[in-house]
């Protein structure tokens, strides 16, 4: 059984509302060919909505020196950078792209403790434009740990216009769990000590709490 994310629950209750009212309505005033084409559309429908906001099942990896992967989907960006906000210094930029197809739940890369949050206010570029991680509506988390500290931005794109950051300023974060959810597609950006070893490349496909990207030395 397909288990619903909390912040998916009003939009499924709402899908499964709206299109039960079109299936019978359209099967009291269209013909028996459309209604069946109707109902076919309406079953899609609610199954993408389903499979966008699954938790899914899965045991995370759990390492002091690892980070993980802080969200479904594909590699975009590997570079050096030099990355202000939080770090204040050189860094390595990983960018991870989610579509509509993955799921949407974003978790702690690291076990360490939250140590800086901010959300930044911003435009709705699409989640693939190299500008989109300055330029479009964020929120970032920075994380210490003993083997160093790292930086997660969730970034909204041209469709995800909802962020939802869970991390607190002063809590744990407990690698593998929940920090967070983005509706409808967009990328999580994570910012690494310039001496991180890179675990992926570029156009790999990775799995949230489970795929190693990096290890501090």
């Amino acid at each position: 059984m397909i288990r619903v994310h909390r912040e998916g629950r009003w939009i499924v209750s709402l899908t499964i509302v709206l299109l039960l009212a079109l299936v019978i309505i359209s099967g009291r005033f269209l013909p028996y060919q459309a209604n069946y084409l109707i109902s076919v559309i309406a079953l899609v429908i609610l199954v993408l909505v389903l499979r966008f906001f699954r938790v899914p099942r899965r045991t995370p990896f759990l390492e002091e020196r690892t980070i993980t992967a802080p969200s479904d989907g594909k590699v975009v960006v590997i570079e050096k950078v030099h990355q202000e906000e939080f770090l204040n210094g050189p860094a390595i930029q990983v960018s991870i792209f989610m579509s509509i197809h993955d799921v949407h739940i974003n978790f702690f890369p690291v076990e360490g403790r939250v140590v800086y949050t901010k959300y930044h206010p911003g435009r709705y570029l699409v989640a693939r434009h190299p500008k989109s991680s300055s330029l479009n509506e964020r929120a970032s988390t920075g994380i210490d740990t003993p083997s160093g500290s790292i930086l997660v931005r969730q970034v909204a794109g041209y469709v995800a216009r909802r962020i939802r950051c869970y991390a607190t300023t002063g809590e744990p974060s407990p690698q593998g769990s929940e920090m967070g959810f983005i509706k409808f597609g967009s990328r999580l950006d994570l910012f690494l000590p310039p001496d991180a070893e890179i675990k992926v490349i570029p156009g790999q496909k990775v799995t949230g709490g489970v795929t190693p990207v990096a290890r501090f030395k």
